[in-house]
């Protein structure tokens, strides 16, 4: 686990040596260990507050959440309230749904046991995993749930239906406890019952947040020892994915209203003191609502989060202290030379190794909520959506990272970046970003001046039928996928060669063919295909066939991929579509497509295919199941190609479209990337690919025109195909239609200030009699879907049957 901070380093500083450290020593200590786990990410929650009960069996000195039963007035908030709270909150961006409640109240009140019994329960914790689960179906947040003292058996129960739980250890102290202690008739706060609680939510691999109260009559060391426990809980069990520390406030009405509350200096010393023994990667949380104005100088104690922070919901433990706002916590935090992040409530380690954290239940929950770096999606935008009208946020730092600035200008010089800085690129955001894409975009106009191209194209998909089973894929039909859109065909070569010539009749300069791999086609197939589109339209060019249909292709004859590609090229190939890269990194293709050429095959094909004269495209499909370390490899592995063979035309982001693709109805993928992520894949790959590849395409079908100005502003310089016919994002679920012709592709490119260029597939001139014909192009005839003519196949070993 990588959160795991019980380091030989943190477990040689002696607690008791921090008592006499002066405190600038320990906050100078405490921001350089936060920085280098955490750089300059300072994230927070967006939360609502579900008080689910305000009962409790305990009676601590200082509390005014606990209140007793209200003749008239009900116990526990309805499934309706519930929900009501949650709604709200989704609809004001929030990502958590914080529940918090008393202890056990039912042991304590008649009426709440009586209330329980009414609504089919017999305890608040069966009711809380109800309406946890219905707010997590209905609306899509993540419950954490602080429930109190549980047993293993309660734990358990509540894990199928949250995200993360928490419990705060407050103390150690056994004194607290005793008469005239704050914990004084407060069964639950006993510190054995509390570390218990935690040892066990380790034991069931749940995240967990704790921490401890300081001010309540405890001494520093007695804080100390309470910071060893949770450090040697957690480096048992690795679980502890945030540590609170926590100030009292005296409250009226309470026992201890007047009692003194710890001054800043206090605080500060305790949270440096919890950054020092629990080490850099430990995600280390105050409260900024308690500290009012003075919250902007927490930073300096070495935290990296700020908690829950809810735009909907008081903190009902605190209602006096009201958060400060988010634009007020974004400007606080840029001051400290930070960059506020939301998070979900499970912190982004343990979002990474999802199957070890999650029940199978909250799995695809959490993975919907997520980016790639496991932090909050922004928005609910995914690709194949149109993008929020809203205007882009303006950077809040001045200053670069020192790392992310030397990668980009050691990538401007042409230089092979290696893969941690690569990786550490998409990690940026706030003025980081911007510098990425006004690089890239920089160097695009270097390499390509301000000419966005652009082919006139038709996109032939000649079968849907495919013996493989790639879990990011909607397009091909086999028996596991007849829930997903469109009946299986195979077109017949009559039909293919009138797809090509009105392809031709309306300016087409190119056809694209591929399909799926249908589990009778052979490389007879492919030739035969390729002969009847050069029979049709001699002129045409013919872009066809991925790496996997030519490996296919070439098993199938019994020939080497080489000798193959060369009998393509006589029946009239042109260049190749490098397709079926995916990512290329064994460990995420052996999840998104087992079945599929792995990565040294598909490489392989590629390179072969270049020695033998074909181009190619290159090509990655990402935002799914895998990590920015596996999209730096991609691009080595692509760039260092390229630097052996020079073949790639072009390099083409592909982000994943989720809403129908196997994998992401069954919830095993992301929702694609964000568009920050998008943004980055565009810069990144035009810095990474420098000066080898010199061309950047940005897909107007999965990111529609918003998405494809931004991106031609981030370092890509060329738009793709106007396509005709686009089958594959469309069954995957965009909405960015399936043409968008010449005189569109024009005033897109003109409406950002830029040049439109109709190209070849080789980015050569086109003919000024293909371009009249693509700008009086009469529409389209209804296309011929064959429907395949029999069922039942048994080809290379693979079982496959006919969907449809």
């Amino acid at each position: 686990m990588s959160n795991t901070t019980g380091s030989a380093e943190m477990a040689e500083i002696r607690p008791e040596s921090l008592l006499a450290m002066p405190l600038p020593e320990m906050l100078a200590r405490a921001s350089a260990l936060r920085d280098a786990g955490h750089g300059r990410i300072q994230s927070w929650s967006p939360k609502v507050f579900i008080p689910l009960t305000q009962l409790c069996r305990n009676l601590c000195h200082y509390c005014t959440f606990s209140q007793p039963p209200r003749r008239g007035e009900a116990c526990y908030l309805t499934r309706e309230q519930v929900l009501d709270i949650a709604r709200a909150g989704k609809a004001a961006g929030c990502t958590e749904a914080l529940f918090t409640l008393g202890d056990k109240p039912e042991l304590r009140f008649k009426a709440a046991r009586d209330e329980l019994a009414a609504l089919g329960h017999e305890t608040t914790l069966s009711s809380h995993a109800e309406v946890a689960a219905a707010v997590r179906d209905e609306t899509g947040l993540l419950p954490h749930i602080n429930a109190g003292v549980m047993t293993r058996e309660e734990m358990a129960m509540l894990r199928p239906v949250s995200a993360s739980q928490g419990l705060m250890l407050e103390s150690v102290s056994d004194r607290l406890c005793e008469k005239g202690g704050a914990h004084y008739r407060s069964p639950d706060k006993r510190p054995e019952v509390r570390l218990k609680t935690i040892r066990i939510a380790g034991e069931l691999a749940i995240p967990f947040t704790t921490g401890i109260l300081i001010g309540i009559g405890e001494t520093r060391a007695e804080r100390l020892d309470a910071l060893v426990a949770i450090r040697d809980l957690h480096a048992r069990h690795g679980h502890i994915q945030e540590v609170i520390v926590q100030n009292f406030r005296a409250k009226p009405r309470t026992v201890m209203a007047d009692a003194p509350e710890p001054d800043m200096d206090d605080l500060l010393w305790t949270a440096a003191a919890a950054r020092i023994l629990l080490g850099p990667a430990m995600n280390i949380q105050v409260p900024p609502n308690l500290s009012a104005n003075d919250f902007p100088r927490l930073v300096d104690a070495g935290i990296n989060d700020w908690g829950g922070v809810s735009p909907v919901t008081p903190d009902h433990v605190n209602p006096e202290a009201p958060w400060p706002a988010v634009q007020q916590l974004r400007a606080a935090t840029a001051r400290a030379n930070r960059i506020l992040v939301p998070r979900l409530p499970v912190y982004p380690a343990y979002v990474a190794e999802n199957a070890r954290w999650q029940d199978a239940a909250m799995q695809r929950h959490v993975r919907a909520a997520a980016d790639t770096s496991g932090f909050a999606r922004a928005d609910n935008w995914s690709p194949g959506l149109a993008l929020p009208d809203r205007p882009p946020e303006a950077p809040c730092l001045a200053a670069l990272d020192p790392g992310i600035a030397a990668t980009v200008n050691r990538a401007l010089a042409g230089e092979r970046p290696d893969e941690a800085a690569l990786a550490a690129l998409f990690e940026a955001r706030d003025v980081d970003l911007e510098h990425i894409c006004e690089s890239a975009d920089e160097l695009r106009r270097a390499v390509n001046g301000d000419t966005v191209t652009y082919v006139v194209n038709r996109n032939i998909n000649y079968t849907n039928i495919c013996a493989y089973k790639c879990g990011f894929c909607a397009f091909s039909k086999g028996k596991t996928s007849d829930t997903l859109r469109g009946q299986p065909y195979d077109l017949d070569l009559a039909e293919v060669a009138r797809r090509t010539e009105e392809a031709w009749a309306r300016g087409g300069t190119e056809v694209c063919l591929q399909g799926g791999i249908h589990p009778r086609y052979t490389g007879e197939t492919y030739l035969t295909l390729a002969r009847t589109a050069r029979a049709a339209v001699p002129d045409i060019h013919l872009h066809a066939f991925s790496p996997l249909e030519v490996a296919h292709g070439a098993e199938t004859l019994g020939l080497s991929v080489e000798d193959f590609l060369r009998r393509l090229k006589d029946a009239g190939l042109g260049t190749l579509p490098g397709t079926a890269a995916e990512i290329l990194d064994d460990e995420v293709r052996r999840i998104i497509c087992p079945d599929k050429l792995n990565t040294a095959e598909w490489l392989h094909v590629v390179g072969t295919a270049h020695k033998v004269g074909f181009r190619t495209t290159a090509t990655i499909m990402f935002g799914h199941v895998e990590t920015y370390a596996h999209w730096a490899r991609h691009l080595l592995h692509i760039r260092d190609l390229q630097a052996e063979t020079g073949g790639f035309t072009e390099f083409v982001p592909l982000p994943f479209v989720h809403m129908e693709a196997p994998m992401g109805v069954r919830g095993e993928t992301r929702r694609g990337p964000t568009f920050r992520e998008v943004r980055l894949m565009h810069a990144v790959a035009r810095l990474a690919l420098n000066p080898l590849i010199p061309n950047i395409q940005t897909s107007w079908v999965k990111l529609g025109p918003a998405g494809v100005a931004a991106c031609l502003a981030s370092g890509a310089n060329d738009l793709g195909g106007t396509l005709m016919n686009e089958s594959i994002s469309r069954a995957a679920g965009t909405q960015h239609g399936q043409e968008m012709p010449p005189a569109a592709m024009d005033a897109l490119i003109r409406s950002i200030g830029r040049t439109p260029r109709q190209r070849t597939t080789l980015y050569g001139e086109v003919s000024e009699t293909a371009r009249r014909k693509g700008r009086e192009a009469a529409d389209l005839a209804p296309i011929i879907l064959t429907p395949p003519q029999k069922r039942g196949d048994k080809t290379l070993g693979k079982e496959f049957e006919y969907a449809g």
